[in-house]
């Protein structure tokens, strides 16, 4: 069969729709309102075997740009790993790699969630297995809640809400340019997701599951106690999970975090010796 690899081509109609049919097949998932509210940049790089005018297998390119502590970081996250299931173990998921993996060898690391039926492919190009840890916190409140909801339903409310991002802080110690990636939750899965705390400049994007709450980022001017933070949802809440890494987190409980199907896999010294800060990278960078 002949067949060619692509790359960046999110502006090919054509290629964009047979990359999301494959997508919607695979994962459930469709790009296309990412793509059609402006968040799908230059960032996210499909790398694509395209044979008889249709993408077959995919490895997309994440470009993580952050600061860890102060120190400047370029990573890459692979994400969106598919091959169409008529043309599974043929080679193509190992040839996409090789080759991303030769065009970041730049990079200062490599990471990606694995799920678990696919654990003894990636050691094959040198990942290796991380822990990821995170916080959370037992919480009791008799305070009425002083949060109100800030609903993300159109490109207004998309664009007013990045503009409220970029004048304040998000407090952790890993800060990443994956305004990208976020908007790809907010606009979709999390449209009432975000947060503001009444009388304070200080924006939560939180999820609420009866008595817990997952808290996914604090954006605010100044520091803020995160232990505080979950008592502002109210009284029904009892437990906060910390899905991103919290400055002053000296109260929290710290545990080692897993998840079913998402395995942690690094690849790179630098990025290796990072993780003891890093702890884990927020969900709302997962890819």
């Amino acid at each position: 069969m002949k067949y060619e690899i692509l790359s960046n081509y999110r502006k090919n109609d054509e290629l964009r729709a047979s990359f999301n049919q494959l997508a919607e097949k695979t994962f459930g998932l469709s790009f296309e309102g990412w793509y059609q509210s402006g968040f799908w940049n230059d960032k996210y790089i499909p790398y694509s075997v395209l044979s008889d005018g249709k993408i077959i297998s995919n490895v997309s390119v994440n470009l993580i740009n952050c600061t860890v502590n102060g120190k400047e970081r370029r990573y890459i996250q692979l994400g969106t790993i598919m091959t169409d299931e008529e043309y599974r173990n043929q080679g193509f998921a190992r040839l996409l790699m090789e080759k991303i993996i030769s065009d970041y060898s730049d990079s200062d690391g490599i990471f990606l969630f694995a799920n678990d039926e696919v654990l003894n492919f990636y050691p094959k190009f040198g990942f290796k297995k991380a822990d990821e840890y995170r916080f959370r916190t037992s919480i009791s409140t008799a305070s009425p809640s002083r949060v109100e909801l800030l609903p993300m339903n159109n490109k207004n409310d998309f664009s007013e809400f990045i503009r409220i991002k970029h004048s304040l802080s998000s407090r952790g110690p890993v800060k990443t340019d994956t305004d990208d990636l976020m908007m790809f939750y907010l606009t979709q899965f999390m449209r009432e997701s975000v947060f503001k705390v009444i009388g304070k400049n200080c924006y939560i994007i939180a999820e609420k599951d009866n008595d817990e709450l997952t808290i996914y980022d604090i954006l605010s001017d100044e520091p803020v106690e995160p232990k505080e933070i979950g008592c502002l949802f109210g009284s029904d809440i009892k437990n906060v999970l910390f899905s991103f890494i919290p400055e002053n987190n000296s109260s929290l409980e710290k545990y080692l975090y897993s998840e079913e199907d998402t395995t942690f896999f690094v690849l790179g010294d630098t990025l290796i010796n990072d993780l003891p800060e890093i702890m884990s990278f927020p969900a709302l960078v997962h890819a």
